[in-house]
């Protein structure tokens, strides 16, 4: 179950944020690389509300082949505020997740993972509900700070919250802005790098996300035929 409250999400995150996992590495071989999104209803006002509908996509691919993919409906369990993300996404990403017939090495969220004040963003708590490790991606930290790195592919620059690293600006195509990536469940620094690079190939975004995000969009559209 997803907390229900503002109070129960802090009190998870809390208690997330200070509980050791065993580390992932990933094995030899091609990983098999999972990504999830939700998309809203178009033209929601600010932060939304709680019972805007969504859909929820996720995708494993296994180098460039997509070997599952899946598409939920589901509702916001609340409107999005900062750090508590979970609150309203989480158990849409969940259920599309849940959805596919092939479980991934290793997933994508687009989400913070240690950048969080209670260390533990919506891509830490959903690794730890699917049991899965995870890396968040995302175009910003929430309140991390870092230089840019080098306008160089694999380029690299920490990101800090209070003197502590919590994630790194990756540069994953040259002449794009650099994405954030984020150690969450499971992973360490080095380990979520390699992955999203691996992952991106030659576009900015990997394309485990490129692929759910079309799926969710193309569920939105066809709702709204």
């Amino acid at each position: 179950m997803w907390p229900a409250s503002v109070e129960e999400l802090v009190s998870a995150q809390l208690e997330l944020g200070a509980q050791p996992a065993a580390p992932w590495h990933p094995g030899p071989g091609v990983l098999a690389v999972g990504a999830c999104v939700v998309v809203f209803e178009r033209g929601l006002a600010g932060p939304g509300a709680r019972g805007d509908r969504g859909w929820a996509a996720a995708a494993v691919l296994h180098g460039s082949r997509v070997t599952s993919q899946a598409v939920v409906d589901c509702t916001a369990a609340d409107a999005y505020a900062p750090g508590l993300l979970a609150l309203r996404e989480g158990p849409c990403l969940e259920a599309a997740v849940r959805a596919l017939a092939v479980r991934p090495d290793v997933l994508l969220v687009d989400a913070s993972g240690r950048d969080h004040p209670r260390r533990a963003g919506m891509a830490l708590h959903l690794g730890a509900v699917l049991d899965l490790p995870t890396v968040g991606v995302t175009h910003r930290p929430l309140e991390a700070h870092g230089v840019w790195p080098e306008d160089r592919r694999g380029a690299c620059e920490p990101l800090h919250v209070e003197g502590e690293q919590v994630g790194a600006w990756v540069r994953t195509r040259v002449g794009t802005r650099p994405l954030a990536v984020h150690p969450a469940w499971r992973t360490d620094l080095e380990t979520a790098v390699n992955v999203v690079l691996a992952a991106a190939g030659p576009h900015r975004t990997p394309e485990p996300f490129r692929h759910a995000r079309r799926l969710a969009r193309t569920a939105r559209a066809g709702a709204r035929a």
